[in-house]
Order: structure tokens, then sequence, then C-alpha cells
């Protein structure tokens, strides 16, 4: 046999950002590196808006965000935000939900804590009342991936990054994850996947902190039968404490240093050679 003379696909990478607070230098460092990647690659970067976490989500600061990129000097193709893609979502919750893949959970965070959950990945791994007995129809609830059910279909799977090596996925550490939630549409582990598998993203870029949530996407990709990428999770910005930046702590705004008149494409060289010290 000869090998395929075919040309491998072009790279695809994704900056994805959720519009509910001022972009920080973590997000601009994220941004840079999935860039940086895609174009030596003579691939492609997209810009793709997760905006739908209900009230948090702010469609004011979508300009402030382009703008920040423009600065450092990234050029990216947009693609349709979260907010356009709903039926798609749905109808994935529809098709698992027919296999008998999720369940309705009305539980309370406090019912959970009550329950004696143990602590997880994502905080304490739900104990699986709702599953063990039906959830009251009249009530909100949320839809869960029963993972038993799940990793019995899908048998072992493998997901590599690029900087780590292949990794056997494992939901061990998430339990009955949340693909619908109450409050949205979609969880972000049903919305990213879902949308990377529609975008032709080849490369899935993002911090240190969401490495062991390629788990859960790895499994939903062999559920629904969507093309598996390569992962590249890259290390963080901390701040002076040792924290990732995030802008729950008021991490320093870029629109603020931008507006300032510093030099955006000089911060993007300093960025690239990790001599910026986060936070400042």
């Amino acid at each position: 046999m000869t090998a395929s003379s075919e040309p491998p696909p072009p790279v695809v990478t994704r900056f994805a950002p959720s519009p509910n607070g001022p972009m920080h230098l973590g997000h601009a460092w994220s941004a840079i590196f999935a860039h940086d990647i895609a174009r030596a690659a003579g691939g492609r970067f997209l810009l793709r808006i997760e905006d739908i976490d209900g009230a948090r989500s702010r469609p004011d600061l979508i300009d402030d965000y382009r703008r920040n990129l423009e600065w450092l000097g990234l050029e990216w193709d947009e693609v349709p935000a979260q907010s356009t893609r709903l039926a798609s979502y749905a109808a994935a919750a529809d098709e698992l939900a027919s296999r008998g893949l999720l369940y309705r959970c009305t539980c309370t965070r406090k019912e959970i804590e009550d329950a004696g959950a143990r602590e997880g990945e994502e905080g304490l791994i739900y104990p699986g009342t709702c599953k063990h007995g039906p959830a009251d129809p009249a009530l909100p609830a949320a839809l869960r991936l029963d993972a038993d059910k799940a990793l019995r279909e899908v048998g072992e799977l493998i997901w590599n990054d690029a900087a780590a090596g292949p990794a056997a996925a494992d939901l061990s550490g998430f339990g009955d994850v949340v693909l619908v939630r109450k409050d949205a549409p979609a969880s972000y582990h049903l919305a990213v996947t879902l949308d990377d598998a529609a975008d032709g993203v080849t490369i899935v870029t993002r911090g240190a902190d969401l490495f062991t949530a390629s788990h859960i996407h790895r499994v939903l990709q062999a559920l629904l039968g969507l093309p598996v990428p390569l992962w590249h999770h890259h290390d963080l910005l901390l701040d002076p404490e040792g924290r990732k930046l995030a802008k729950r702590r008021g991490s320093p705004a870029l629109s603020d240093r931008r507006e300032s008149g510093e030099d955006g494409l000089a911060l993007a060289a300093q960025l690239r050679l990790h001599k910026t010290k986060a936070g400042t």
C-alpha cells in the first residue's frame, strides 16, 4: 500500500472569549498563542464570541474585544457567535436524550452539598440523586450526562495534547456533568465541543486550567460522531500572588492599557517572550 498523497487539513485555531468582563493579559496571551500557531502553519485563526451566559453576557464588550485584538496586531476570521447556534445545541441534547444518555436534574447546589458529595475537577461531583429517582417535573431542571452509560457506549478513548502527549479519556473526576444548564441553553462543555467541530478547528488551544475538561469533550465527540482535533494547553500568566489572572479578581483590563497609549505590538512581543510581569 502507498501512503495517501492527500495534503493534511489546514490548521485552524480559535480564540473564544465570553463577554462577561474586560479582557486582561491572560486573554491576550491565549489569543496570541492560538493566532501564532495558525499563522506559523499558514492556517486560519478564528474569533468566536461565547455569549450565552445569561445576564452575565455583556454585548457592549464585544467591540472592545475586537479593538484589543487589533491593538495587539492580530488578524482573524470571525465566525458566528454562540447565540446564533442554539438549534445545534438543542439537536445534540435531543439526540443524547433519545439514547438514554441524559437525565433531568433539579438539585440545587445546597442539596448537592448536603448529600455529602466529594470534591472533583469542577467542584462537587454530583451524587446521582435524580438519576436514582425521578426528578420533579414541575421544577427547573438541568440535563446531566450519565457518565457510566456514556463510557460503556464509547469504550476506551485517547486524546492528544501537543505538549503533554496522549491521555485516556477519564470522567471519574467529573461524574455526571451538566450538558444543558437550568439557566442557559447549553453548558460550556456541550457548546464548545459542538462549536469547534462546526468551525473546523483542528487544534484546540486554551489554558492549562482547562486541561482536564478535554476528557469530557473527547467523550462528547465520540458520542456525537464529531471530528477529533489535537489539543494544545498552554501555560497560564499569574498575578503577583501566583494566582491565574481572572476577571472576578479585577485583573487589569487590556482596554485601560490600550487607551492609555501603551504600544500593543510591544506588549504582544513581550508576552511572546514571557517577559511581561502578569498583573502589571
